[in-house]
């Protein structure tokens, strides 16, 4: 795989490479580890898959907090104003978790209207995939949501974590295991609540982050109804120092060597730092490059491209990006008004809009492409099914 090859090292030294999915078929052998398996040739093998299956986006869902947070809430709040952030943002609106609302309880309702539209059962879920910076365990909250679901199976549930960029791995690593790993139905939820994590008195960061959540079911199809084309991924962690939300560090030892403050306090997280013009700059200059190179990959050129889908973070950004594609504003996909940047919700809340709106037609084609601490980015080629 270009970017993002996953390789498996049995006990026998049997490796196998999930390729990217581009469409070219590989035998892959993946031979269990037993006396005598090096022996078995790949049609033997009960293991042994042909890598020939395509994948389709075939339902999708969204969440949102029924508590709206407008610019005007705001500026009752903090030194700003409405024109101000809509100038600077795009924003108007954003939606926040109060009370006893849970992430997870979006990312649940979100999960539920894919399976629906997608008509299929949770007991046929093959994997749960939760995109998320923001669990309501430190171990995870994708388990909870598969038990909520109602998934009698026991399906495998884990959180990906990649902030802004979360989605779209979560799309890729679908993929990945459809192909490589004969799975049927993947569920892929991207859901956040970066309210619990802003300084509600910094203009600068409170005035563009929502909470919200949306999923997609990706299943498994015929190679000639293959709906995820071509990828891109990357991370650059000298970029942390631009976007982060780091654990707060607690002072173990005295001036002079002594222990204090053992046993250690509970650990927590400090609220969002974020250097707004450096992120401007990288968006600009890597998401336009990462959309390239993912179509170049799918064998496809910008006229192939009926939407680009962009994660919801400044309009400024989107603008800025689609002109550096020649792409038109009448195929920019975005909902940044009312919601403000969800974070890894942000590209299933605005596909489900598109889609449910009748926006997005089955057939058609989109550019989508996430972005943000990490740093990290990535795009993906998709076909709505």
């Amino acid at each position: 795989m270009a970017n993002a090859s996953w390789v498996f090292t049995p006990t026998l030294n049997k490796s196998i490479i999930i390729p990217s999915p581009d469409r070219i078929l590989k035998r892959v052998s993946c031979l269990n580890a037993v006396r005598g398996a090096d022996k078995l040739s790949v049609s033997e093998s009960k293991a042994s898959r042909l890598v020939g299956k395509g994948c389709k986006l075939v339902g999708c869902g969204s969440a949102i907090p029924k508590f709206k947070v407008s610019n005007d809430d705001l500026s009752k709040i903090v030194d700003t104003n409405d024109e101000w952030i809509s100038v600077r943002t795009g924003i108007k609106n954003r939606r926040v978790l109060t009370g006893k609302d849970k992430m997870t309880g979006l990312a649940v309702e979100a999960a539920r209207k894919a399976l629906e539209m997608a008509e299929v059962d949770p007991d046929d879920v093959d994997l749960v995939l939760l995109c998320t910076s923001t669990p309501e365990d430190l171990f995870g909250s994708a388990p909870q949501i598969q038990a909520a679901l109602g998934c009698k199976g026991n399906p495998l549930a884990f959180d990906i974590t990649a902030a802004c960029s979360g989605f779209v791995l979560g799309l890729v690593s679908a993929s990945c295991y459809i192909r490589g790993g004969g799975y049927k139905n993947v569920l892929v939820i991207g859901a956040d609540a970066l309210s619990r994590y802003v300084d509600w008195s910094d203009r600068g960061t409170c005035i563009l982050f929502g909470d919200a959540a949306g999923a997609v079911l990706v299943q498994a199809c015929e190679s000639e109804e293959d709906g995820v084309f071509g990828f891109d991924l990357h991370s650059d962690g000298e970029g942390y120092r631009h976007l982060h939300t780091g654990i707060k560090e607690n002072e173990a030892f005295g001036t002079n060597g002594s222990v204090v403050g053992f046993p250690p306090k509970g650990s927590s997280y400090s609220f969002i730092q974020m250097n707004g013009k450096e992120v401007f700059r990288f968006a600009c200059r890597a998401v336009p490059q990462s959309i390239e190179i993912a179509l170049e990959k799918a064998g496809m050129t910008r006229s192939s491209i009926d939407w680009l889908l962009l994660h919801q973070a400044n309009q400024r950004i989107l603008d800025a990006v689609a002109t550096r594609l020649g792409i038109p504003a009448e195929r920019v996909i975005s909902n940044l008004a009312n919601y403000g940047n969800t974070s890894a919700a942000s590209i299933p809340l605005a596909l489900d809009e598109a889609v449910r709106s009748g926006k997005v037609k089955p057939g058609q084609t989109i550019a989508t492409s996430g972005f943000g601490a990490g740093l990290t980015w990535g795009s993906a080629i998709i076909r709505w099914n």
